[in-house]
């Protein structure tokens, strides 16, 4: 049987991201959280920078997670305006004031409609979404006239195929219960220029990062903690059993995997 390791299977069987699994109150959620900001903001920033973060700039942050990117907006960045938008905002609520505002709020809704920004950016949120190609087009309208669209999510570069080491199968059972839980589906990011396009946006470019997959890296650190609070999602999808978990646990901590970590697309457009 060949199986495709970033498929959904049954989308969001036991509900959405933060409601099922990776909820907001459980201890230690924002540790990782900030563990995959640590992998990814160094990219997300300068990609931000080079597309013209600075005074004036109103900017909003859909999905802030712990607010890592709309903090820097605020600060470092020079943005003139941030808002960061997430269903939950309790991680970056004590950071607002000056130029950062917060909105809790479900980007999915129909009324969501914040205002008019010169940069809307959303990293790690699509792939969750069944909706993504309505909520992107959501995203686009809530550009002024110029302003650009910046969106991220994973690609898989190595888990489809051999060898069938326990690190590639542990990844695809994580992926496969990951779109049984929540209806996660990161099958289509390789297709992000081509939507940003399609939305009528122009300038579209898109980049990868994959981070180093060694031992002391926070992208090692947020994999193990990750799985570990998917642990029984992945033993039920059947591709994996306990043994293959603790040999992929195992071979990620002594440096012995030997392989790519998912990586960081990053794709952009502007508003004509």
């Amino acid at each position: 049987m060949t199986i495709d390791p970033v498929a959904p299977g049954p989308a969001g069987a036991g509900g959405g991201y933060g409601e099922s699994l990776f909820e907001p109150w459980q201890p230690g959620e924002g540790e990782r959280i900030d563990l995959g900001s640590l992998a990814y903001d160094h990219v997300t920033r300068a990609r931000l920078r080079a597309l013209g973060v600075g005074p004036e700039v109103r900017c909003c942050d859909v999905g802030a997670g712990t607010g890592t990117v709309a903090r820097w907006l605020a600060t470092a960045g020079g943005a003139g305006e941030v808002l960061a938008v997430d269903r939950d905002t309790r991680f970056v609520d004590p950071y607002a004031g000056g130029a950062l505002r917060t909105l809790t709020a479900d980007i999915t809704a129909p009324d969501f409609d914040p205002g008019r920004f010169d940069l809307v950016h959303a990293r790690f949120v699509l792939m969750h979404l069944p909706d993504r190609h309505r909520v992107m087009a959501g995203l686009r309208d809530l550009l002024a006239p110029g302003g650009c669209l910046v969106l991220g999510d994973p690609v898989d570069l190595t888990t489809a195929g051999p060898p069938d080491t326990p690190y590639r199968r542990a990844m695809r059972a994580m992926w496969r219960a990951l779109g049984a839980t929540i209806g996660t589906d990161i099958s289509w990011t390789p297709d992000y220029p081509r939507l940003l396009r399609e939305l009528g946006l122009t300038g579209v470019g898109a980049e990868v990062f994959v981070p180093a997959l060694v031992p002391d890296a926070p992208i090692t650190a947020f994999w193990l903690d990750t799985w570990d609070r998917t642990r029984e999602a992945m033993l039920a999808t059947g591709l994996v059993d306990a043994g293959v978990l603790d040999e992929a646990r195992a071979a990620l901590l002594s440096g012995t995997v030997a392989d790519l970590s998912p990586g960081l697309v990053t794709a952009w457009g502007r508003l004509p």
